[in-house]
């Protein structure tokens, strides 16, 4: 296989969406701003849903569905919501098609006009708050812990495959609760549910904070998230969880009545993750030569690839690459034995090593006289010639190894590109040299927030929920500040 991918040093967006693409991940769709994920990375995203599904039901969850299309009505009863989705909503006017009387095809019936338009889901609170209304009577209903698996649209202009596309696919959890307190401790529950996922699954040291007031869920009081540091300095926000308070539950009347019959409102959270956790894996690991997936999420851990010249090698080599793929299996190891006649191993070689397969095994003739096979890291390009008998067990810790390694890799680098600065001044020159995280005391105000942004395109990402109270400046205004925020530029 012919070399196929830019440098990430000459330029990282035409690496990321060329590797998307060539690792066979998604593709761009006939409708614009969609995007298609393929097989080999729907199977990866299927890995996300399950352990993330587990983690879910493990904290008390159910799943439910509900509808894509939302009454316009709804969005209009809590303002700060309709405010921060009004301008990315896409709109159902009509209900149905007809001929063309001029025979050109087929038009929008004018007389098929609904009468409330219907916004497709950009997020479900409304909904199912609304819904909520009709479950809730007494705190004997409460809490409600329902997670959702679904599409939303939100009509991106400028998009970029699993990062930000129109449509993109998602869960959502919304609770309602009797009390503050078990919403807020909902809130972080679930930041640190995710946090846990991408560390112990993704290989992705995050940090946990909360949002500034400008850059919180429309909607909500508190918004908590986790931030990753992507390799060419930028940040992403790969979760998020929002405190919402009263305020679905008093936009869409739900009560309940307590212990002492008085009646009052629920408190409520929301909190979801997406696709674009797919690119945040393709951003935070990869090389030049294509993905470095971790094996936890990896759809093929093991690729198994016969080197042979006659039809008695092919053969023989074939009996014990199955037989391995068999005891591989019964270890919950996903295992590919690549027999294609059709490709030559060097060409497998790359295929494999394009699309991040943590372990290759290649078997020969000699390795067959010698009772050993060659084992091949994807993370660290290491080579072993490994004895048959003991293969089961070196592959086992191997990937263990490799899913440390490709974490520590990853904290290492953020940890080289997180820096504190003092003024504005060293602000704008670290940002425009390496990127990464800032450290930086801030004053509190929006104001000071949108003059960074509009200046440097740095955003506050987070107030780290580990910060210490440290007396300072803000580095734009001078004014008094008693905690670091991190800034960085980002997706």
């Amino acid at each position: 296989m012919a070399k196929v991918l830019p440098k990430r040093s000459e330029d990282y967006s035409l690496w990321y969406n060329e590797l998307v693409k060539k690792a066979d991940l998604a593709e761009n769709s006939a409708v614009r701003g969609c995007m298609i994920i393929k097989p080999y990375g729907y199977s990866i995203w299927e890995k996300m849903q399950r352990e993330l599904d587990d983690m879910f039901k493990e904290t008390g969850h159910q799943n439910a569905y509900f509808p894509l299309f939302i009454p316009k009505s709804y969005l209009s009863k809590e303002a700060d919501h309709v405010e921060g989705f009004a301008k990315e909503c896409a709109v159902v006017t009509h209900y149905r098609l007809k001929n063309d009387e001029n025979g050109k095809g087929i038009v929008v019936d004018p007389d098929a006009k609904l009468e409330e338009e219907l916004i497709v889901r950009p997020t479900s609170e409304t909904i199912i708050w609304n819904t909520y209304k009709n479950w809730v009577q007494s705190y004997r209903d409460l809490p409600l812990l329902v997670n959702q698996w679904a599409n939303v649209v939100r009509w991106e202009m400028r998009t970029r495959l699993f990062l930000r596309t129109a449509e993109f696919l998602w869960q959502e959890g919304h609770t309602a609760h009797a009390t503050k307190q078990e919403a807020k401790e909902e809130t972080e529950r679930m930041i640190n549910v995710y946090a846990e996922f991408a560390e112990e699954f993704m290989a992705l040291p995050v940090i946990k904070g909360l949002k500034s007031e400008s850059e919180r869920f429309a909607g909500a009081l508190e918004t908590y998230c986790i931030e990753g540091l992507m390799q060419d300095g930028k940040a992403l926000q790969a979760g998020t969880s929002h405190f919402l308070g009263q305020n679905f539950a008093k936009a869409f009347d739900v009560k309940f009545a307590t212990k002492e019959g008085k009646q009052e409102f629920v408190w409520g959270t929301s909190w979801g993750v997406s696709t674009r956790l797919m690119g945040a894996l393709v951003m935070a690991h990869s090389d030049d030569e294509g993905l470095v997936l971790p094996p936890r999420l990896a759809p093929i851990q093991v690729v198994i690839v016969p080197i042979y010249k006659t039809d008695e090698e092919q053969s023989k080599i074939a009996e014990v690459a199955e037989n391995l793929k068999k005891s591989l299996k019964k270890k919950k190891i996903t295992v590919k034995f690549d027999d294609r006649d059709t490709h030559k191993p060097g060409f497998k070689f790359a295929e494999w090593e394009l699309k991040g397969v943590p372990l290759r095994i290649a078997i020969g003739p000699r390795d067959l006289e010698n009772g050993t096979v060659e084992l091949a890291r994807r993370d660290t390009k290491e080579k072993q010639t490994v004895n048959i008998e003991s293969i089961e067990t070196v592959i086992e810790d191997t990937l263990e190894l490799i899913q440390d390694n490709i974490y520590k890799k990853a904290k290492d680098f953020r940890t080289e590109n997180t820096f504190k600065v003092d003024n504005y001044e060293d602000f704008k020159a670290q940002l425009e040299k390496t990127g990464g995280f800032i450290s930086a005391h801030w004053d509190g105000t929006a104001e000071t927030e949108e003059k960074i942004k509009e200046e440097t395109k740095a955003t506050i990402r987070c107030i780290p929920l580990d910060a210490k109270e440290e007396n300072g400046k803000c580095i734009y205004s001078g004014k008094p500040s008693n905690k670091r925020v991190l800034f960085a530029k980002a997706y």
